[in-house]
């Protein structure tokens, strides 16, 4: 299986007194233009998955949906990819689509850096042997399993940034 892993774009400065509950904090109105072009880089660099799982956190949502108008699947809600959630249960939420080739999924830190972290070693990181991958706002990560994701089983095959998968968007095209 291939996974991969999308941070939520820029969203707004947390404001209690705007979003008392944190979960309706949206994208902020540029993080949300920078996505767009990013999610055409994205999809050029893997133009198909066969699911996308979303936090439906409306920040992480936006952003799956962003990637929906660019040509990925309807987002399905998953509250395991909220942001602190630990990584076992985040992968029992995979391993419901262990009989597909590609899964993406689109979360939050710190549960996103601590999945990583126990995909590649199987320890999170505040453990001694946890890896310390960060995966910045709009970027996203591709890991590739010989079945379905297991800790320390993956291989991290790339890293983005949200800059250059904006670069990569204006290639294909868009603006």
């Amino acid at each position: 299986m291939d996974l991969y892993v999308v941070r939520h774009a820029v969203a707004q400065k947390r404001d209690e007194n705007i979003w008392p509950d944190d979960s309706e904090r949206p994208l902020a109105a540029e993080g949300e233009q920078k996505f767009r072009r990013a999610a055409r880089g994205l999809l050029r660099f893997v133009p198909e998955v066969r699911v996308v799982l979303s936090s439906p956190f409306a920040r992480a949502w936006r952003t799956a949906e962003i990637l929906e108008q660019a040509g990925w699947p309807t987002p399905i809600p998953c509250e395991e990819l909220e942001p602190d959630y630990p990584p076992h249960k985040v992968l029992g939420a995979i391993a419901r689509y262990e009989g597909l080739d590609s899964v993406a999924i689109v979360g939050h830190r710190p549960g996103l850096h601590e999945l990583i972290s126990y995909l590649l070693t199987g320890h999170t990181l505040g453990e001694d042997c946890g890896a310390c991958v960060q995966i910045r706002k709009g970027g996203a990560a591709r890991f590739c399993f010989d079945g379905p994701p297991e800790p320390s089983m993956g291989s991290l095959e790339w890293v983005l940034t949200p800059k250059a998968l904006r670069r990569l968007g204006k290639r294909s095209g868009g603006g």
